[in-house]
């Protein structure tokens, strides 16, 4: 009988291992003053993953992602882990909230064919119904499965596994709340068997040209939401705080509202603008409407991912035709 793969276990902090004060409390868990379970601990109240694969906790990995530079920390530690020859995969826990942007940041900067899944849960694993429990299960089996070697980083939860570029959170509470819009799934973890249905075709991990090395931070890119009443001044006040990059959430298709003069001035002044769209879905398009030479635009990632993807891209040039490339690529 074949060795069952070996999945490597890192864990930030999230809702997946906390504890809550009775099995009611789904909303104030993080003040019920129990700790969160350590991957040890965790592995020992799920067995049933001993069935798919050996698990190996990593106990020294508690820090947070809350930061570009602490996504560059996680994406070398997480690369040195796949380096080893007997690694298999690798599962990575966090909040449900950041799931999405970790996700995308690990897709573009860790050069591993090997399997890496994010997952995380809605609910504790104290509560009635929680989720957490078969996302763990099901992320470590998609981590140890071939079939998902090669597809870059994947977002496991609810059954489903999402790419790490089109997977968004689309729902605070409710357990389905991880979609792919436009583009779908790429497969289910289901009881009996992983089945991919589609494979992503966007450049990343082993073919990323995006190299952190040393890199202890990244360079930083602000991100503007425009409404109504969104006023002149929030772009210019954004590049006085320091931002190289400005990613855009427009309206409709990356309208960019009452802040189109004032971007534009900008751009000519060498920051680098990317015209992303606060709809949920869609592409936003270079040559439209609504486009100032030299801005980039940003396809159809989301505001949140094109900050990531323009802040990797500053490293390496500010050359807007050339950012509109790896935008076009990735």
């Amino acid at each position: 009988m074949a060795e069952l793969p070996l999945v490597h276990l890192v864990m930030a902090t999230g809702s997946l291992q906390s504890q809550g004060a009775h099995r009611m409390d789904i909303l104030r868990y993080g003040r019920s003053g129990r700790p969160r379970l350590t991957p040890t601990e965790l592995l020992a109240a799920l067995p049933e993953v001993g069935e798919f694969a050996r698990v190996e906790p990593d106990e020294r990995y508690p820090q947070p992602n809350a930061t570009p530079e602490d996504l560059c920390q996680l994406a070398l530690h997480v690369e040195a882990q796949l380096r080893r020859p007997e690694v298999d995969g690798l599962v990575y826990v966090q909040g449900t909230n950041g799931v999405e942007e970790t996700a995308y940041f690990l897709n573009l900067t860790v050069h591993s064919d090997k399997p890496v899944v994010v997952t995380g849960a809605q609910r504790p694993i104290t509560a009635f119904g929680a989720d957490g429990p078969l996302n763990l299960i099901n992320s470590v089996r998609v981590a140890g499965a071939a079939a998902a070697r090669g597809k870059g980083v994947l977002v496991v939860a609810n059954g489903e596994i999402n790419a790490a570029r089109e997977v968004t959170k689309s729902n605070t509470y409710a357990l389905h709340t991880y979609r792919s819009r436009d583009l779908g799934l790429l497969g289910y973890t289901y009881a009996d068997r992983i089945t991919f249905y589609r494979a992503p075709l966007r450049r990343h991990t082993m073919a990323s040209e995006f190299e952190l090395g040393g890199r202890a931070s990244l360079p930083y890119v602000e991100v503007l939401y425009v409404h109504v009443g969104a006023r002149p001044g929030l772009a210019r006040a954004a590049v006085q705080l320091g931002a190289e990059g400005l990613v855009i959430a427009g309206t409709g298709p990356g309208a960019l509202g009452m802040l189109r003069e004032e971007l534009a001035a900008i751009v000519h002044e060498g920051v680098v603008v990317v015209r992303s769209a606060r709809v949920g879905e869609g592409r936003v398009v270079r040559d439209d409407n609504w486009q100032e030479p030299g801005m980039v635009a940003a396809d159809t990632l989301n505001p949140q991912k094109a900050a990531l993807l323009l802040a990797l891209a500053l490293t390496r040039t500010r050359d807007p035709d050339e950012i509109q490339r790896l935008f076009d690529e990735y």
